[in-house]
């Protein structure tokens, strides 16, 4: 029975992928607009991060694989806090301490090449 049907559905297929079809008329795209001034193309590699933080703050990024995935913040009369992303999806958490009790295992047990 399980034959009957694939080769049912099969031989139902097989007109469809035969048929004759004219080419797609395609239209060539505009060229891009030119880029805002103060804007470079040169490093659309690199990826951005903008954090909102006043202009005395002292920034200490920490960098892993290229991707910043912790801040320190410091500002000029106070103490200092961080800025962590622990997924890579860019939400920002802010932790007034790295040591905050809470200690989760994460480590890796076996990986599968």
């Amino acid at each position: 029975m399980r034959k009957l049907l694939t080769f049912l559905l099969l031989a139902a297929a097989f007109p469809v992928l035969a048929q004759n079809r004219p080419p797609l008329q395609l239209e060539p795209l505009p060229p891009p607009p030119p880029l805002a001034p103060g804007l470079s193309d040169a490093d659309d590699t690199a990826p951005r991060v903008n954090i909102p933080v006043q202009r005395e703050d002292k920034v200490e990024e920490v960098r892993e694989n290229g991707r910043v995935v912790m801040m320190r913040v410091t500002p000029p009369n106070g103490v200092p806090y961080y800025l962590m992303d622990n997924t890579g999806n860019g939400n920002w958490m802010r932790r007034d301490s790295l040591d905050d009790g809470v200690r989760v295992p994460m480590w890796t047990i076996r990986t599968f090449d």
